[in-house]
């Protein structure tokens, strides 16, 4: 009888990223520091480099890991368990499609998954055990987010200016936008899509908001 082949593993941009993390923490460095011992630009390791500005995934290069290595002393084999590693370290999240989130009852009152409807997904751990996931269907959030994307959302994660957001609002609305100004009375919200337009909504009428901090593309 034929062996069976087991398929390849598909490795994520999570995965190669917390393992340039996990090398850079073995050798005392931080991703900053690991970069610049690599003779790298000092930011080529930063968290805000690995994800362009209109949301696509940003890889390190070969090239850039293989100098890391070099600089942290380590080896391929050593970098793969670093991997391997960081394969394991999921969470298993609620998953909604995002074209339901505004119907029926979903969430409760503080913006937590709630009620029937939810499927589930593993991903790279957030920290919050309320975080879940929506699943983008459509092209109307074009082009940062597209058809068949899955945004982690995550109640518990402090909120910033420039960050992208879920919103609901008080009659049942649910919108991905990003979050431009907010003050005790007012949120200002800039759309994803240029076709449509920006929001301000007074503070009364927003009954939760939450941050995404992951995107699946």
């Amino acid at each position: 009888m034929a062996k069976t082949q087991k398929a390849p593993k598909i490795l994520t941009h999570e995965q190669i990223w917390s393992a340039l993390d996990r090398l850079a923490e073995r050798a005392g460095l931080s991703a900053s520091g690991l970069a610049r011992k690599s003779g790298l630009d000092p930011t080529t390791f930063n968290k805000s480099k690995r994800i362009t500005a209109d949301g696509r995934e940003r890889w390190p290069s070969t090239e850039s890991v293989a100098k890391a290595l070099a600089a942290a002393s380590s080896s391929i084999d050593s970098f793969v368990q670093l991997i391997d590693d960081a394969a394991r370290t999921v969470q298993t999240v609620p998953l909604l499609g995002f074209a339901q989130a505004g119907a029926g009852h979903h969430f409760d009152d503080d913006g937590f998954p709630a009620g029937k409807g939810w499927d589930e997904m593993a991903l790279p751990a957030v920290n919050d055990d309320h975080a879940y996931a929506l699943e983008i269907s459509g092209d109307q959030m074009r082009p940062i987010y597209r058809d068949g994307d899955v945004i982690v959302v995550s109640p518990a994660t402090a909120i910033r200016r420039g960050d992208r957001v879920v919103v609901k609002i008080v009659d049942g609305e649910v919108m991905v936008r990003e979050l431009r100004r907010r003050t005790s009375k007012t949120l200002e919200l800039q759309s994803l899509n240029p076709s449509q337009p920006d929001r301000t909504l007074p503070a009364a009428e927003v009954a939760w908001i939450a941050r995404i901090v992951w995107v699946s593309q």
